[in-house]
């Protein structure tokens, strides 16, 4: 199976400015459809997006997974990565930012689950035949992402699946800020390379994981150097 993590910054596009924020209000029409012809050419099984805009003005009041679902013949799971009672959840903008996954094939269940701790506290949980894919955003503070860490170490200790843990973790350390928490999960580390995901026009940290069971196992990873976003996207080619 083919896995693509992508965090597609809301389809915005990839350069930095001198008002960074005022790149994330442009319309994303162009960028997206040049985002799924790049995805369709990975013919992927599942994909797992960051930072999706569902239906705000930047995205001509459309849901982009919806959007790259249908362009790629696959089902669709979003959600928005706020908390329900979260005052920045009901901001108009805020409000369409979340995270979802694509899959070719029928999805089983899916469940979606919430940090204590943190502005961006959403966890998908999604279960297909043989496997259970998690997808996260971590918080940008330190202390805020142990916390996630520890809350996501107790949601894995039920899976009864080969799984996988995947996403922008915002690890300021690469690798080595992720150590204790593989240890404690026996997970695995797709990206033996550490190889940098952010920024993609110069890519310097390793934000972007794919942590896997010992359950699954590695045929091909590789880091596709493409700037459509800030973020470049991972590839992981597995067997059970």
């Amino acid at each position: 199976m083919r896995f693509v993590l992508y965090n597609i910054r809301y389809g915005t596009g990839d350069k930095a400015c001198r008002m960074p924020w005022s790149r994330m209000l442009r319309r994303t029409h162009r960028n997206l459809n040049e985002m799924i012809v790049f995805l369709r050419s990975l013919d992927p099984d599942i994909v797992g997006l960051v930072e999706v805009d569902s239906g705000s003005y930047r995205s001509g009041r459309k849901n982009q997974a919806q959007q790259m679902a249908e362009a790629l013949g696959h089902y669709h799971s979003y959600r928005s990565k706020y908390a329900e009672q979260a005052w920045y959840g009901h901001v108009p903008l805020l409000a369409k930012q979340g995270n979802a996954f694509l899959a070719r094939n029928t999805i089983q269940n899916e469940r979606f689950h919430y940090f204590t701790r943190g502005m961006k506290r959403l966890v998908i949980e999604l279960e297909l035949d043989d496997v259970v894919v998690y997808l996260v955003h971590l918080a940008l503070t330190f202390r805020t992402r142990h916390h996630q860490l520890s809350d996501l170490y107790a949601l894995l200790r039920k899976a009864k699946k080969p799984h996988i843990v995947a996403g922008d973790f915002n690890a300021m350390w690469g690798q080595d800020e992720l150590r204790l928490f593989c240890a404690a999960t026996h997970l695995l580390n797709a990206d033996s390379n550490s190889i940098p995901t952010f920024p993609s026009w110069a890519p310097k940290r390793q934000l972007d994981f794919i942590l896997h069971s010992p359950g699954v196992e590695v045929n091909r990873f590789w880091v596709p150097q493409v700037t459509y976003s800030d973020h470049l996207p991972l590839v992981l080619d597995f067997s059970l």
